[in-house]
């Protein structure tokens, strides 16, 4: 019965990814076909609007804003909107949250982490997988960290959360692992690690 399970398990465990995936690809599709279709087809004329026109439009809009952020004057109006929604209580917490994870998850470590290290913490032997967040604290107050002091971010496996260690410098030690896969390799409590070739 247990290599029953287990094989269960196993299979479970290499299709349910691609399936959340797909079925989170889908929803995010018809969610944009339902909201643009619905306008396109009060505004179009009959013979003009096909199905998918709605997710091919949101499509051009995404693309079309990515291409506005270029301008200087756009970048300016967006800050400033960003800037308002984080003066709005409630608004700015779910605001910030959502920027911030998809900020996380763009592709982008390296805007959001400079380095992935190592953290051996005082006393023991043990260590943690960490991502340098901040090495400069000018402007902050003097309790946040000086000039032998890096900010480090420590995740939690399996979970969106962790702690901001202040350190010094000399505590933590270069991770040869792309941050992609130090990310993975820690989310995942080291289930999931690719070495560098």
């Amino acid at each position: 019965m247990k290599g029953l399970t287990r094989t269960f398990l196993t299979g479970l465990a290499a299709i349910l990814p691609i399936v959340i995936t797909l079925a989170l690809l889908w929803w995010l599709s018809t969610a944009a076909e339902e909201l643009l279709g619905g306008l396109l087809r009060a505004i179009l004329p009959e013979p003009l609007y096909f199905p998918g026109l709605g997710l091919l439009v949101t499509l051009g809009v995404i693309f079309g804003i990515g291409v506005l952020l270029r301008a200087y004057v756009v970048q300016w109006l967006f800050a400033w909107v960003e800037g308002l929604m984080d003066r709005i209580p409630v608004v700015k917490t779910i605001h910030g949250v959502v920027r911030d994870m998809l900020n996380l998850v763009s592709g982008d470590l390296e805007k959001q982490f400079g380095a992935a290290v190592l953290v051996t913490l005082p006393g023991t032997d043990y260590r943690l997988v960490g991502f340098v967040t901040r090495e400069d604290f000018a402007g902050l107050p003097d309790e946040l960290g000086s000039e032998g002091t890096i900010a480090v971010y420590l995740p939690m496996s399996y979970q969106i959360g962790g702690y901001t260690l202040m350190l010094p410098r000399k505590q933590v030690e270069p991770l040869n692992l792309s941050l992609e896969d130090a990310m993975r390799y820690t989310l995942t409590a080291g289930v999931s690690a690719r070495k560098e070739k």
